[in-house]
C-alpha cells in the first residue's frame, strides 16, 4: 500500500476534501490520510510516498521533517529545499529572464537592524541609499511589500516619497520591495498543479476578501487567456512548483506577473467558491495519484525547476591561464 499524506494546520475544508477525493477514486494500492508524525529519525524514510505540504512555511519542525522524508524518497509537494530558498524578489528577476513582463521592482533593506548585528555589519551598504534614482525608476503611486511574501501582511500603497518614508518607519526588520503600480483592467489568480493543470480565476484584489474571486466574471478574449496560461506554465516550469498560484494584472492588454510565489495558496471553499474548490480538490487528487504511481522508492522524487536543472547541467567555466 502506497500512502499519500497531507500536512496542514488551521485549514478545515481542503485537506479532508482532498483525502476523501483520493480515496473515493478507489485505486488499488493507493490510500490518502492526514500526515501523522510520532518520531523523526535521521535518514529514516517516512511512511508516505507523497506528502502535500500546506503548513511547513509556518512550522520549522515540519520543514525539517519534510526534508528528511524527501531525502529518503518521499515526493514532497512542494519541494521543501527550493521552497526554503525562494522569495518574491528573486521570482521577479527570474520572470525578467524568462521574458515575462513584471512591474519594475527594487529591494529595500530593513529599517531596523536584524538581531545580532550593529553598524559594522552594514559597512558594504551605502547610506543613505540613492532614493532619488530609486523613486525615479519606480514612480508613484507605488506599492511596498515584504520581499518574501506573507499574503497581504505589511502591504502599503504609497503616493509620494514622503508617504514612503512614513510607511517605511513601520516595517521594522522586514526586508521590503518597492514596486511599480500596474493600473489594471483585468486581474487573474491562477492555480497551477503538476506543471500542467491550470485554472484561471478572475479575481478582484480591491474587493473585500470574501468577494475577490469573481463568481460571474465578464467574457475575456481567448488570446488573453492563452497568454496568461502560457505565462503560468512557463513560470512554474522555471520555479519547479507542483502546487502554486500565479497572479496576473492586465494593463493595456499586457498581462504583468504580480505574485507567483504562493506554494501554499488559499484553497478554502469559503473564499475561492464552490466551482474553484471542486477544481482544486479534483486536480490535487489527480496530481498526488500520478506522483505516487511515478514514485521510485529510495530515489529523489522531488520536482526541480528548469532554473536549477540548467544551473546543474551548465558546463563549468574553465579558468583562464
Amino acid at each position: 500500500m502506497k500512502k499519500i499524506g497531507i500536512l496542514f494546520g488551521m485549514e478545515t475544508t481542503f485537506p479532508p476534501a482532498f483525502v476523501n477525493r483520493v480515496n473515493q477514486k478507489n485505486i488499488e494500492g493507493i490510500f490518502a490520510e492526514p500526515v501523522s508524525i510520532d518520531k523523526v529519525m535521521q535518514a529514516q524514510p517516512s511512511e508516505y510516498a507523497v506528502i502535500i505540504d500546506r503548513i511547513s512555511q509556518d512550522v520549522p519542525f515540519y520543514r525539517a521533517y519534510l526534508k528528511n522524508a524527501a531525502i529518503c524518497g518521499t515526493a514532497v509537494i512542494n519541494n521543501p529545499f527550493w521552497w526554503s530558498a525562494d522569495e518574491k524578489f528573486f521570482n521577479n528577476a527570474l520572470a525578467v529572464n524568462e521574458g515575462i513582463p513584471v512591474p519594475k521592482t527594487v529591494i529595500i533593506p530593513s529599517k531596523d537592524m536584524p538581531p545580532d548585528t550593529d553598524a559594522n555589519s552594514f559597512r558594504n551598504l551605502k547610506f543613505p541609499l540613492d532614493w532619488e534614482a530609486i523613486f525615479e525608476y519606480i514612480g508613484f503611486p507605488a506599492y511596498m511589500k515584504p520581499y518574501d511574501g506573507g499574503g497581504w501582511r505589511s502591504v502599503y500603497k504609497l503616493e509620494n516619497p514622503d508617504d514612503f518614508f512614513a510607511k517605511y518607519q513601520e516595517t521594522g526588520q522586514l526586508v521590503m520591495m518597492l514596486q511599480e503600480e500596474i493600473k489594471f483592467n483585468e486581474y487573474f489568480r491562477c492555480y497551477c498543479l503538476s506543471g500542467k493543470y491550470v485554472k484561471i480565476m478572475p479575481y478582484e484584489p480591491r474587493n473585500p476578501f470574501h468577494l475577490r474571486y469573481l463568481q460571474d466574471p465578464p467574457t475575456y478574449s481567448p488570446e488573453l487567456l492563452e497568454t496568461v496560461k502560457q505565462g503560468v506554465l512557463k513560470l512554474n516550469h522555471a520555479l519547479g512548483y507542483d502546487f502554486n498560484t500565479v497572479e496576473f494584472a492586465v494593463q493595456d492588454g499586457v498581462p504583468y506577473a504580480i505574485d507567483f510565489c504562493n506554494p501554499a495558496p488559499d484553497a478554502d471553499v469559503n473564499s475561492i467558491g464552490e466551482q474553484n474548490f471542486e477544481w482544486i480538490v479534483e486536480h490535487a487528487a489527480l496530481m498526488a495519484i500520478e506522483r505516487v504511481q511515478a514514485n521510485v522508492e529510495g530515489q529523489d522524487n522531488l520536482t526541480w525547476g528548469t532554473f536549477i536543472k540548467n544551473a546543474v547541467s551548465a558546463e563549468p567555466q574553465k579558468a583562464t591561464e
